[in-house]
Parts: C-alpha cells; structure tokens; sequence
C-alpha cells in the first residue's frame, strides 16, 4: 500500500505510537479478553480456597457474583482511571504520566501472579482493579499524547494506532488462552500476570523520547525543549511555523487557566463540542460491540460450529479486529474522521438489524444461522473500522489546550459508565426483549451516525485553531439565527396592531448566515 501523505512520518513519531500503544493500550483490549479462557480454573480455585478457609464451598450463585466481581471491577478501576487523568497529565505531562502509570501494571502483575501461591482470590480481584485504573488512564493520554506529537496530516493515522493495539491485545489473550499455550489450569496465574512484559519493554524505551512539544510551550513555557522535542519528531518541515500557530494558542489562553470538568460543562463557548463528546463516547460503547463480544460464543454454537472449534473461529474474529483497524489507520487521512465514524456506525446498525432477523428466522431458515455469524463479523469489523478508535481521537481535536484534560475526563468516564452499563443491562434486556434487543442497539447506532453527519465537521488536515474557530463559526451561525427568530416574533407581535403585517424586512448582511 502506497503512502503518499506520510512522508512526514519519521521513526520517533512511528516508535512513539507504537511504545505508548503496545505497552498501554494492548493491555486494555488483553484484559477484556483474558479472563475468558481460564473462567472454569478461577472459579475453581475460588472455591477451594474458601473450602480451604471455612471448610464449606460456596454455593453456584455465590461463586457466579465473585467471579462476575472479578471481571466488572476492571471497569470500575477504568472510571476511577479516567475520572484521575486530567490532573496527572497537567502534573506529569503526557509521556510523565504513561511512564509514571506502569508500577500500577507491575503491582498488578505480581498480585494476580502469586496469588495461587498465597491463595488468595482477593489478589486476583485488587489486580483486576489495579489494570483497570491502569487501562482507565491509558485510553486517555496515549490518544492525547500522540495527537500533540503528530503533524496535522499524520494526526489520524497516529491516533488510530491504539484502537489497532487494543484488538491485538484481544487477539493475543485469546492466541494465548488456547488449550495449547496457556489455556491449561496450572497456567492461568501466569496468563493473567504476563501484561508487565510489553510494560517493561515500554519502561526501557520511552524515557528516552520527548514530552509532547505543545505541553512543553503551552504549559510549561519551555521554547528550548519545545524546539528540541519538534526537531526530534520531525524530519523536513517549518518548525518556526508550528511554533508559531502553538504560540498563538498560547496567547488564547493566557487569561485561562487548565479548566476543570465543571467549568468546561458550563462554557457555553464549547458546549457544542461537549456534546460531541458525550455522544460519541456513549455511542461507541452502546453500540453492543460489548454484548457482542460477550455473546460470540454463543452465536458461533447456534449456527451450528462444533464446540471444541469454536475457540478458533472467535480467535478468527480477533484477526477481523486487527485487519479492520489498519484498513481505518492507512484510510483515515485520506477519507477523513466523519467518513470512518458515520460508515462504522452505519454498518454496526445494519448488521444489528441482521441479528435480530436472523435469530427470529433461523427456526424456520437453516441459512439464517450463517447470516448472523456474518452479521457479527460485520459489527466487528465496522466498530474497529471508525467507532473504536475516533471518538478518542476527535475528543483531542476538538479541543484547546486549557479544555482537553477535562475533555477527556468526561469522554473516558462515560465511556467506561457505559462500558458498565451494557454489561449489567443486556442479560436482563436479552431475557425480555429475546432477539429483539438488538434492534435497541441498532437504534443507537444510527442515531449516532445522524449526529456525526449533521453536528461533527470534518477535522482532517486542520490545526486545533482552525477546528477551534469552525465551532466557533457554528455557534455564531445559531446565535444569529436566534436572534433572527426573536427579531420575527417581535414583528409578528406588531401585525395585531396593523401596518406591517405584508411588509418586507431586511436585515442588516453583517448577520447574514454564511
């Protein structure tokens, strides 16, 4: 595949992504798929280790909540992880904080390694918690972190790295938890704990490269290591015209202090932009990709796969992942952001419209059990293609310097109050809604796509103030229009006392909408 807009794209800046994404991001999508495999041995080992303590098992439905504890807890650390972002990344800077966060996967770890050792169930649960608050972070600078290093034409192919990290860290925790790699009993402490491999490799080697070169300037005022960090990061290009669109940032905000999450909601300057950010985070994780992911086994054995070869196809699933998200990376610069996001939650909602005929049909169809294996492939394909990885992206562009970290708070917490929410909703909506259930997330997936095409423009090739004054337009075009409106009403008010109900009226052109 041809490259042609990537000739600013130098080794730092590759090694950067791939750093932050293999030794961050790929343990997010490894933990959400890690304790698939072993469930049986872990519930096992619950259960003899309080034989052990008390002398009695525990019953079906207890042993069930422990082990559910143990996989929702990762998402209760991923709200606290997001809710704690913004404060270390204006303390530690962007790569500070990546760096700073790895003792949280070592801690981990060493807890969920030995505590087959130790017998306790309790360090599995804490280390579960631990990589979440690890992954909670994570989601949230790295995007940051490789937004601020990029030039403006390589800012969606850097951003979407992570979101192809993520489905190869699905992938490789299913590779890994095949019964002949470590899906064996004596083997499961080892498979949950191997995450501080590729975050030791990140130890070793990201200190070595520079903090972002807008937190350098914009906050804290270091012109010598801004212009160190972008002669590091790019190979033939204007440095001084860079500096210079930073610095006139800079001059932005010099009345305006890093914003809290409070403040950024109340800024009526931004609201727009706020929205956006809800919206799309909310949607991605509403989207059922979640439930999918949950249900594939499920789906595979009603369309009639054997049992032992359906590790294999949903291990197949992992490679649609990944092939899916670098079809996004090398298409995004040239396709744009809108393009990925409405085309991937277009096909997310036609493919969930597919399972609910499917499964209504396939009683009276044999056909129709493959037509829902495909509509699954379908839902994974379109989610990593756009929706896996933009939303993060565009929380980035779409905000100034002084409103991102708080951006990201309110995008990363949402994304992981959602992620909770579709986990504890969809059995329960399953067993009342049966196959129709999807028709909800179908809904969802649409009404985002709508919201994509109508409010979000396209960010593709624009500087932070260039996106920052295209809202600023779109506010000025809606607060004009009101003022129009309340213009017309007054006049409407003046008809009852005659004389200008048939007149024209002419406004000035100054607030003519563009």
């Amino acid at each position: 595949m041809t490259l042609p807009s990537y000739s600013h794209l130098t080794a730092s800046l590759l090694a950067v992504a791939f750093l932050t994404s293999f030794g961050s991001s790929m343990l997010y999508g490894y933990n959400l798929a890690v304790v698939n495999s072993p469930a049986v041995y872990i519930k096992d080992f619950y259960n003899k280790t309080v034989v052990g303590r008390n002398g009695t098992g525990l019953s079906e439905d207890t042993l069930t909540l422990m082990y559910s504890l143990t996989v929702s807890v990762f998402a209760v650390g991923g709200l606290l992880g997001s809710l704690i972002v913004g404060m270390l990344v204006t303390r530690y800077g962007r790569k500070g904080t990546v760096v700073n966060t790895t003792v949280l996967v070592f801690i981990a770890g060493l807890l969920m390694g030995f505590s087959r050792i130790c017998g306790s169930p309790e360090m599995i649960i804490i280390g579960r918690f631990i990589t979440g608050i690890h992954s909670g972070i994570s989601l949230s600078v790295v995007p940051m972190y490789l937004g601020e290093i990029a030039p403006k034409n390589l800012r969606g192919f850097l951003g979407l790295v992570p979101s192809i990290f993520i489905g190869t860290g699905v992938f490789v925790a299913q590779i890994l938890g095949l019964h002949e790699l470590l899906g064996k009993e004596e083997h499961w402490p080892l498979f949950l704990s191997v995450i501080a491999v590729p975050t030791f490799i990140q130890l070793m080697l990201l200190p070595w490269f520079p903090e972002s070169p807008r937190y350098l300037l914009i906050e804290k005022h270091n012109i010598h290591a801004t212009i160190r960090a972008l002669k590091w990061y790019r190979a033939k290009c204007n440095i001084q015209a860079e500096i210079e669109e930073m610095q006139e940032e800079q001059r932005s905000l010099l009345s305006v202090e890093t914003l809290s999450v409070w403040k950024l909601m109340l800024d009526d300057t931004v609201r727009w932009q706020v929205l956006s950010v809800v919206v799309i985070n909310i949607g991605m994780q509403l989207s059922g990709i979640d439930a999918i992911w949950f249900y594939t086994n499920s789906i595979f054995e009603n369309a009639g796969i054997p049992a032992p070869e359906i590790q294999y196809t949903t291990a197949g699933t992992g490679i649609i992942e990944i092939i899916a998200g670098l079809i996004g990376c090398f298409t995004i610069e040239k396709l744009g952001r809108r393009p990925l996001m409405i085309g991937g939650f277009t096909v997310m909602g036609i493919c969930s419209t597919g399972i609910t005929l499917a499964l209504i049909l396939q009683a009276h169809l044999s056909f129709m059990r493959y037509v829902s294996v495909c509509c699954v492939v379908g839902i994974i394909a379109g989610f990593c293609i756009g929706p896996a990885g933009v939303p993060f992206l565009v929380t980035a562009e779409l905000f100034k310097q002084s409103h991102r970290p708080a951006a990201y708070i309110i995008g990363g917490s949402l994304n992981w109050l959602s992620n909770f929410t579709v986990g504890f909703v969809f059995p329960f909506l399953q067993m009342s809604a049966g196959a129709y259930c999807y028709l909800v997330f179908a809904t969802i997936c649409a009404s985002v796509a709508v919201y994509v095409y109508i409010v979000i423009p396209e960010t593709k090739n624009k500087t932070f103030m260039e996106i920052s004054q295209m809202f600023s337009k779109k506010e000025a075009v809606l607060e004009t229009q009101s003022l129009i409106h309340v213009d017309q009403l007054k006049l409407r008010k003046l008809n009852g006392y005659g004389g200008l109900e048939h007149a024209s009226v002419e406004f000035d052109s100054s607030l003519s909408v563009p």
